[in-house]
């Protein structure tokens, strides 16, 4: 029982810390939740910037796909596009709590692509729409603020100025 409030005191302290580091004006979503934020480096460059910046706050990484390179490993062509995955598990949890249905959700899932005029965008679902999505409301929406502030702060990394 007391590791368990330890580990929740732990994940909200990190939350609180992570959003006093917020960049001022955070990306607005979509009508779909899509949020889009263009890039000022290449793909690779991109990746690695998002990664670090993940890693230096402390959040567990879990898979980087390269869908450009599965793609063609079918013999079909698609623009430069690389999945990451990750996330903060005592935060994430609590989405489920919330409404399990949320895991569809969970981990966080940051897209980096490439168009076709070769700018590069990292691209995730707020936060927020996916409260909405699964009609979580009130006090069970405050973890989806909190990650919404923590992607925001983390594809700010890689913004274009």
């Amino acid at each position: 029982m007391s590791n368990r409030i330890l580990r929740l005191a732990s994940a909200a302290l990190f939350a609180v810390g992570l959003v006093a580091s917020l960049p001022a004006a955070a990306e607005a979503a979509g009508a779909d939740g899509i949020v889009r934020v263009k890039s000022a480096y290449p793909l690779d460059e991109t990746v690695a910037r998002l990664k670090k910046d993940i890693a230096a706050k402390g959040i567990r990484f879990f898979q980087e796909v390269d869908q450009h390179q599965l793609a063609a490993q079918s013999g079909i062509k698609v623009r430069p596009s690389t999945l990451l995955i990750f996330g903060n598990p005592p935060l994430g949890t609590q989405f489920l709590n919330a409404n399990p249905n949320a895991g569809l959700d969970w981990p966080v899932r940051l897209l980096v692509q490439q168009d076709e005029k070769g700018d590069v965008w990292a691209v995730y679902t707020d936060f927020l729409w996916i409260a909405r999505r699964h009609g979580i409301k009130g006090a069970d929406q405050q973890p989806f603020q909190t990650a919404s502030g923590v992607i925001a702060s983390i594809t700010s990394s890689v913004k274009a100025k």
